[in-house]
């Protein structure tokens, strides 16, 4: 008798998995509502994928399958995708691209972090990081990813050359507080992680 392994599905390789989900997230935009739903769910199920190649439950990283799914990142826009449509997936989804971004932004190769030196040459992501703060279902989300960006002196200080980094002294006074303590918590990375902000400033 054949083995049952023999009829298991070979498991999908990241570049596959992460062009289903780029079929899938285009299909949100369908006039018809069940094609909506479908497509919202295959989004769900391909970020969960994503995520533990990206992590897996004990919160480790398997390097070759991060690597993998980098340059897929890299090479299909998958970090502005995922930026850019935040508000489009669920709320465990939500959680789950931040752990892939996260991932993605911490991936170190000897000294170099190869999706920084992406970042510094995509910076309209990082601007889009920062904006999510207006957005007051997602901020805590957006936050979360921008602060793992601040913690690379590199980011900060290209936001702090174009003065964009000036705009979370906005957001800290939100009348929302989670909103505010978020963005005081990550006005606090290059600030005192890098000395990088006058301290008179504050």
């Amino acid at each position: 008798m054949l083995p049952f392994s023999l009829f298991k599905s070979k498991p999908k390789s990241p570049h596959e998995i992460v062009k289903l989900f780029r079929d899938a997230q285009l299909r949100l935009d369908s006039t018809d509502p069940r094609t909506c739903e479908k497509a919202s769910e295959e989004c769900n199920k391909y970020l969960s994928i994503l995520k533990s190649i990206a992590i897996d439950s004990n919160g480790d990283t398997n390097a070759e399958a991060l690597a993998q799914l980098a340059q897929e990142a890299y090479s299909c826009g998958l970090l502005e995708l995922l930026v850019t449509n935040l508000g489009r997936f669920d709320f465990e989804a939500r959680k789950d691209v931040v752990v892939i971004f996260n991932a993605l932004v911490r991936r170190q190769i000897g000294t170099r972090t190869p999706t920084v030196e992406y970042l510094c040459s995509h910076d309209a992501i990082l601007l889009q990081l920062l904006k999510g703060y207006e957005r007051q279902e997602l901020a805590l989300n957006y936050g979360m990813m921008f602060r793992e960006c601040l913690r690379h002196e590199a980011l900060a200080q290209l936001l702090l050359n174009t003065q964009d980094l000036y705009i979370l002294f906005n957001y800290v006074q939100q009348p929302t507080f989670d909103i505010a303590s978020d963005a005081f918590a990550t006005l606090k990375v290059p600030l005192y992680h890098f000395n990088l902000i006058d301290g008179r400033t504050c």
